[in-house]
């Protein structure tokens, strides 16, 4: 797609590298690419799910790329009316109908508009080494591209008011014992551990993979009550397919046959 934004595929799996030295940081053009990337595994039939990384080790991304914002390529003043793209700023913070998930794998610093497009993923997998952080107030900014919105339901209040206010950095370790990341590995096995929970994944039913997003996001904020009112009565055409599906049937006659079931996504 660019050099800047590489996109390849392995089987059903599209792994996204953001490679745009030194800090991999996001301007409008590096946004648009991303959302293009994005927006080829919501479409395309053939990929069950994405895996996002960044080129070399030390950042993941930096994000807001502040030198454009400083020239005048990007705008501060309602900065979302900039065409950034489908999905928003970078791609993934506002793809509100991406129903395949996507494995974060953070090989380095993930700052500011970077932990932003982090916390759009689905799972996160750190190297040993990563490190968080939202430096935004000393710039006198907010992190308003997903932070705000995101990360105090991800950790206690208290830590995430913490990491708005004071900007102190969060270690892949203590992200982990928090619940933000879902798993910490040497830096070495980082992509090795993406792949293999990206290949897991798409060896599931297509459409049982994508219904649970669809359904997730319908019921977001929900009781418990309304949100069994929700998926039977909402608009949820891939759960309603699901329920229908041959796939659906096929894994049930599978696991009473003691065989793989072979899903065909119908």
């Amino acid at each position: 797609m660019d050099e800047q934004v590489r996109v390849t595929r392995e089987g059903r799996v599209l792994v996204v590298v953001l490679d745009r030295p030194k800090a991999n940081a996001i301007d409008i053009a590096t946004s648009q690419k991303l959302g293009a990337a994005f927006a080829m595994l919501r479409d395309d039939p053939d990929l069950s799910v994405g895996v996002l990384t960044g080129a070399g080790e030390k950042i993941f991304s930096a994000g807001w790329d502040l030198k454009a914002v400083d020239s005048g390529e990007m705008q501060m003043d309602n900065w979302w009316e900039d065409d950034y793209g489908p999905g928003g700023f970078a791609g993934l913070t506002e793809m509100w109908d991406l129903n395949k998930p996507v494995i974060g794998a953070l090989n380095g610093l993930v700052i500011g508009g970077g932990f932003e497009m982090a916390l759009g993923c689905d799972l996160l997998i750190a190297a040993d080494h990563v490190e968080f952080a939202l430096p935004e107030l000393p710039l006198g900014l907010i992190p308003d591209a997903g932070a705000i919105q995101r990360l105090p339901r991800r950790l206690p209040y208290n830590k995430a008011m913490e990491m708005f206010l004071l900007g102190e950095r969060m270690s892949a370790a203590d992200a982990a014992q928090y619940g933000l990341v879902n798993k910490v590995v040497p830096a070495d096995k980082l992509m090795e551990t993406a792949m293999e929970w990206a290949n897991r994944l798409s060896n599931v039913a297509p459409l049982a993979l994508q219904s649970l997003k669809e359904v997730l996001r319908a019921i977001d904020g929900k009781t418990i009550r309304d949100s069994f009112d929700v998926m039977r009565t909402a608009d949820l055409p891939i759960y309603r397919k699901l329920l229908a599906s041959d796939d659906a049937s096929e894994g049930v006659n599978a696991f009473v046959e003691k065989r793989d079931a072979k899903f065909t996504g119908q």
